[in-house]
């Protein structure tokens, strides 16, 4: 099975998430670096249509402006291009397989597209 995390090295949860997908393995794991290789903003809509749920719900408060902005309650087309002109923003981490996408939080969601 092919997977694709846009990772965070600095956060837990992403470090956790892709510690299941190593573990693995039956798993080929494509892993991005999405601060360094941000998703294109078709991308983005993309996997958060995949994973079934609106960009909003994968805004990055903690440690952001995200709430000062309105973002968690602001329309699609504005969050996603904060998210594209900042990608801080973007709730991590985010893992594609053939299955679906889900934002691993907690991690053990990842499970669910396994």
């Amino acid at each position: 099975m092919k997977a694709t995390i846009w990772h965070n090295p600095q956060c837990g949860k992403s470090r956790a998430t892709l510690a299941i997908l190593e573990a693995r393995d039956e798993i080929e794991l494509r892993v991005i670096e999405y601060l360094e290789h941000p998703p294109t903003r078709a991308r983005l809509a993309q996997l958060y249509a995949d994973a079934g749920i609106a960009p909003r719900e994968a805004v990055r408060t903690y440690l952001t402006d995200a709430e000062e902005r309105g973002l968690p309650t602001a329309g699609d087309d504005i969050v996603l291009d904060a998210m594209v002109a900042d990608p801080r923003l973007i709730e991590r981490p985010l893992v594609e397989t053939e299955k679906g996408v889900r934002l691993c939080r907690p991690p053990e969601r990842v499970a669910e597209i396994l």
